[in-house]
């Protein structure tokens, strides 16, 4: 898989200049496609779980997995799932998440984990008992010697396994268990609810603090009708590939684009531009400061810094453009 991530972690930490680069830096992840690619460890230390947006609460546990791991001579391995189980057994509920599974695996390839395996999740997967997931997956497929999981984590058909299941499991199948401690988590005071909650609302510099990196989208630029290029504002229209990613509110933005091995600084769009045509259709256009150059067909990255106004119909062009004017003005004043 080529990967697109461009270590979000550093990149929002250092964007002085235009075009600055950046090295990547990849831990040696194994990724498989399901349990059946996977071969069976010695000493498999194991959490699971769907991680949506890899917040602040995942990277908890997460760095408690690996610890353990390297205390205990064994290897970390997440198990997770795709598609996400609310997206089967609710599917009319239009769940949007905050990452695809592309921008999730190279999010947990940043955290350092040894094994990343992610399982097809069906109907007939979710009718898997407790037991059945203890006994044949996580002991006899896997081979977990201990098992690392969240507060109030439950597992198996109807969501039926708890902690207190994992205990009395442990001794008869030969595995230890530990919970991240309510402390813990309400130190934190994050889900991945509450991050999609943030995003809906436009609030990006709160799901910035639940996330602990700047929310992002990745979509590929494609021609639009130029209107930002009539307006003196040329935009280019990212095209959002994964139906099921979240998406923030309306609105206009301060962001940071990637594009290669570069950071710019811009402003971004998302609505339905109501002075020019009030479509119906949501678009995502971006302009970018001090750029030039042809970026169709071209993968960007967009990071959300802040939001700066709400989207709203204005009475002609010219005032829309006077709108824009302040708004780039706030945008570098908070790109600063």
């Amino acid at each position: 898989m080529k990967s697109f991530y461009f270590t979000i972690f550093e990149a929002v930490k250092d964007t002085k200049s235009r075009g600055s680069s950046y090295c990547k830096y990849f831990y040696k992840v194994k990724v498989y496609n399901g349990l059946g690619e996977f071969r069976k460890l010695e000493n498999a230390i194991v959490t699971t779980g769907t991680f949506d947006g890899v917040h602040q609460g995942h990277q908890k546990i997460l760095n408690r997995l690996i610890e353990v791991a390297k205390k205990n001579n064994g290897e970390s391995v997440l198990l997770t799932f795709f598609p996400h189980p609310r997206m089967v057994l609710q599917p009319d509920s239009d769940l949007k998440l905050i990452n695809t599974i592309e921008e999730k695996i190279e999010l947990l390839r940043e955290v350092g984990i040894d094994h990343l395996i992610i399982h097809p999740f069906t109907k007939e997967f979710s009718r898997t008992t407790s037991l059945e997931f203890v006994r044949d997956l996580l002991v006899n497929k896997i081979g977990t010697t201990k098992l690392v999981i969240g507060y109030d984590h439950h597992f198996g058909r109807n969501r039926e396994g708890s902690f207190e299941h994992l205990k009395e499991f442990g001794p008869i199948y030969g595995f230890e268990v530990e919970e991240i401690t309510v402390q813990d988590v309400d130190d934190v005071n994050v889900s991945s609810t509450k991050v999609r909650i943030a995003l809906e609302e436009g609030q990006v510099d709160v799901a910035t603090n639940y996330l602990g990196h700047s929310f992002f989208i990745q979509g590929v630029v494609v021609h639009g009708q130029k209107i930002g290029r009539e307006l003196g504002f040329p935009t280019a229209n990212v095209q959002i590939q994964n139906p099921y990613k979240l998406i923030p509110a309306n609105g206009i933005y301060a962001v940071r684009i990637k594009i290669a091995d570069s950071l710019y600084k811009g402003m971004l769009n998302i609505g339905t531009r109501p002075t020019i045509e009030n479509s119906q259709e949501v678009t995502v256009e971006v302009n970018l400061f001090d750029f030039s150059g042809d970026l169709y067909g071209k993968q960007v990255t967009v990071l959300f810094i802040n939001r700066i106004r709400d989207e709203k119909k204005f009475k002609n062009k010219e005032a829309l453009i006077e709108a824009m004017q302040k708004d780039k003005v706030r945008a570098h004043n908070i790109l600063r």
